[in-house]
């Protein structure tokens, strides 16, 4: 099929049989974890992080692997669905531990006197966020990602402090009721935990990665509470293996194209471009296809891919 098959701009319907996506968008189906290649170092931050029961930030460029790191350690040491906080500057702590539907347990309430039925339990309008689910009692580690924390509010890694230090926290809702033991819904929408008397005390701490992609610094009490790790830019040789493991070529050499590609990507890199190995695929993927458009146009399109990310 050509590369005309597709949308041509002229309004006429027509029927059209698109292409299978590639490996790295195969939804549901795809694990980039496989195909990630740790650089020097990054096994020994994992294990140091391990090992002393204290979270891990990872900084580096957009695009470097970093959130794929805890995907691939949570499978190798078989820790479990990982569990994700995506930062954003609205992000806060109390919605990491726990999340309380206050409007619609105040409208349970209001049906209930009005139908005269008893009261929805406050219990039922609570679920734990991905930190507090983390922080579960439990024999192993459950894995947390806690995504782009520099994307922040700037007082949100000194409320951390606490939390990451003693592995506990209290639900302000379920602490003002009667003493026992209530089910709480988890993270994890299928489950739920039995929180006893509103504490939640942790057991076993959590394998925490952080990501940063560098806009901003830290305090130093956070920073010395984490193990840290710096992802270096990579090499066309580092390039070269990630594509063919994405591409599930295992060792096969890259077609010409391909690889001169990756030489020009890397040197880019090197110079200071922000750019993502995901752009880096799907220009590899586009070059190697053999209904892929040639001369002009081709050069348009990886120019439209391989845009600098640092650039709006």
């Amino acid at each position: 099929m050509s590369w005309n098959s597709y949308y041509r701009g002229d309004g006429e319907p027509r029927d059209v049989t698109l292409a299978p996506p590639p490996p790295w968008r195969r939804l549901g189906t795809h694990q980039p974890y496989r195909a990630f290649l740790p650089p020097e170092g990054l096994t020994d931050a994992v294990n140091a992080a391990l090992y002393l029961h204290r979270p891990l930030l990872i900084t580096g460029s957009a695009g470097t692997g970093k959130s794929t790191v805890i995907e691939q350690v949570a499978a190798e040491l078989r820790l479990g669905p990982v569990l994700k906080w995506h930062i954003t500057s609205r992000s806060t702590l109390p919605d990491a531990l726990c999340r309380y539907d206050a409007l619609g347990h105040i409208h349970a309430l209001r049906i209930g006197e009005a139908t005269e039925r008893d009261a929805t339990p406050i219990e039922s309008f609570l679920k734990l966020g991905p930190l507090g689910t983390a922080l579960l009692p439990s024999e192993r580690p459950r894995a947390l990602l806690i995504d782009e924390i520099d994307k922040s509010d700037i007082d949100l890694p000194a409320d951390l402090l606490d939390v990451l230090e003693t592995g506990t926290f209290e639900i302000p809702e379920l602490v003002r009721q009667p003493a026992g033991r209530l089910a709480v819904s988890t993270w994890v929408s299928t489950d739920t935990a039995e929180i006893e008397d509103g504490r939640v005390q942790c057991t076993t701490f959590p394998f925490i990665v952080m990501t940063s992609n560098g806009e901003r610094d830290f305090p130093a009490p956070f920073l010395r509470r984490c193990i840290r790790y710096d992802m270096p830019r990579p090499t066309a040789d580092t390039l070269r293996r990630a594509v063919q493991g994405h591409l599930g070529l295992g060792g096969t050499p890259l077609p010409p194209d391909a690889d001169e590609l990756i030489t020009r990507f890397a040197g880019r890199v090197a110079r200071g471009d922000q750019l993502a190995i995901d752009q880096l695929l799907n220009a590899v993927r586009l070059v190697t296809d053999a209904d892929a458009p040639t001369g002009e146009r081709r050069s348009r399109l990886l120019d439209l891919m391989l845009r600098d990310l640092s650039g709006a």
